[in-house]
């Protein structure tokens, strides 16, 4: 069996493609930096219309719409997956959805030219539409055209779309560059450009071979684009494991949603989905980056929009740091280690917060622990549950399970989004205590559930669920560590 390398046309499929985490990213940050501005573009609009000025409920009920309603479309667009990547592909889905975005973007461009408020809450939910779609579509399609062994690596890369979106969002965002009264508008519709850029590259990206094999029995075609996309001759062992698959996807009826939970083979890995990303959400780290310029600021920094893109810079460095450790160390573990750096800093935070009036230095420790905290998060908590979702799940089910997940993630990011500032002003610092108490839930979850899947093929890992379903473990045996027992078969090398 020949050598699987890292060859320049994988690289550009997997760099196209993660464009669409890159423009969840932006759209998820680039709302903030310009509240004001755009609070006050709400309140002269409505002005208008009322002959009056609006109350102040009214404004901050519209203000929190705006920001909600991107997370509303990102649930209706998450859950809308499947019916995309079955039908269509999942590379020309990627292609397809661009005009959404192109829509959202250029009703949320000229909404201030028209002074219209319902353009801007419509561009922010078709945008969330798009966003929803691809957190399915982008961690799918790179986990499939991805070998084995680079996986891992490779699917990190969707997260550190996302990452790069945020920063770029937040420095865009800076009132000397586009985070101003006269060009906001323009901040929110640059998300045009990348989507113009990704609609004329992806026609050059190749379809993902195991939907071209599996679900189109175009085996020749799909042997073509991997020898292409992993620089080897010899892929008859991949090939035949998509033979396989597809003889058994053939054999089964289709997988809906509901079947998900009904099947004994499923339900334990859409659990293990779903808690993920309930650990990814509920982790905290949304409440720190939607609120982190007022954390900064009760900290005592002075300029409060800078640390956060510091944290920012730290954000982008460790999902870097991701993609070389996770073939190295492991899904499971680099998600624990994540989890408990995240538990203890998160302590951290409320005491220094809590006595940084009394001393001056506990605002310097609340800052540190902070970006220790986002590096924690992006370490494992950060990229791993996006691509463990598609690595869990066989071709047939994959895309329902991923609608799924994708839509447990949107809701709890919405319901953290609205929920967090009632916490935080009931409870103050001692929020992240709640937040510590999720992580701890979390970590003990991945100890007992979650099994290593690095280096394992997607038919090992289906097998290994399908037997534990039909055989019940041993007695005081954990099923997670049942599988993690079970080694990997060997896999070709991966080199550069």
């Amino acid at each position: 069996m020949g050598t699987y390398k890292v060859t320049p046309f994988l690289v550009f499929a997997v760099t196209i493609a993660a464009i669409g985490s890159f423009q969840f990213g932006y759209n998820t940050g680039v709302i903030n930096a310009p509240e004001t501005i755009i609070t006050e573009f709400l309140n002269s609009t409505l002005s208008e219309k009322l002959n009056e000025p609006p109350s102040k409920g009214l404004l901050t009920t519209l203000w929190s719409l705006s920001v909600a309603i991107f997370s509303v479309g990102g649930m209706l667009g998450s859950f809308s997956v499947g019916l995309f990547v079955n039908r269509f592909g999942r590379r020309n889905s990627m292609l397809m959805v661009n005009l959404l975005v192109v829509a959202g973007g250029c009703l949320m461009a000229f909404c201030k030219a028209a002074k219209s408020v319902e353009m801007l809450i419509l561009g922010r939910l078709i945008t969330g539409i798009f966003c929803g779609l691809c957190t399915g579509f982008v961690p799918m399609y790179i986990g499939e055209v991805s070998p084995t062994t680079l996986r891992g690596a490779f699917g990190t890369l969707n997260q550190l779309g996302i990452v790069i979106g945020i920063l770029v969002a937040q420095i865009f965002g800076l009132k000397f560059i586009l985070g101003t009264e006269e060009l906001w508008p323009v901040l929110l519709g640059f998300t045009i450009v990348p989507a113009i850029l990704q609609s004329i590259t992806l026609p050059f990206c190749p379809e993902s071979p195991r939907f071209l094999l599996i679900n189109r029995k175009e085996e020749e075609r799909a042997t073509k684009i991997l020898q292409r996309l992993w620089g080897s001759q010899d892929v008859s062992q991949d090939i035949q494991e998509m033979k396989d698959e597809s003889v058994r996807m053939s054999q089964e009826k289709k997988v809906t949603v509901l079947e998900l939970f009904r099947s004994r083979s499923y339900r334990q890995p859409i659990i293990i989905s779903i808690v993920l990303q309930l650990s990814q959400q509920l982790s905290g780290i949304n409440a720190v980056f939607y609120y982190s310029t007022g954390i900064f600021k009760d900290a005592g920094v002075q300029e409060p929009i800078y640390a956060t893109i510091g944290a920012g810079v730290v954000n982008t460095i460790f999902t870097v740091v991701s993609v070389f450790l996770v073939e190295r160390v492991g899904r499971r573990s680099l998600h624990m280690i994540g989890l408990s750096g995240m538990a203890f800093c998160s302590i951290v935070m409320t005491v220094s917060l809590l006595l940084k009036d009394t001393y001056s230095f506990m605002s310097y420790i609340c800052i540190t622990a902070i970006l220790i905290y986002v590096a924690f998060f992006e370490i494992g908590p950060g990229p791993i549950p996006w691509f463990i979702v598609a690595e869990l799940f066989s071709q047939g089910p994959r895309p329902a399970a991923m609608a799924v997940a994708g839509c447990s993630n949107w809701t709890s990011n919405f319901l953290v989004g609205l929920l967090f500032p009632l916490a935080a002003a009931s409870l103050g610092a001692y929020v992240f205590i709640i937040f510590a108490v999720f992580l701890i839930i979390f970590l003990l979850f991945t100890f007992f559930k979650v099994p290593e899947t690095r280096g394992r093929t997607f038919e090992d890992i289906t097998r290994a669920f399908e037997g534990r379903a039909q055989d019940a473990p041993e007695p005081g045996k954990s099923p997670a560590l049942e599988l993690n027992s079970l080694q990997p078969g060997k896999e070709p090398a991966a080199g550069v």
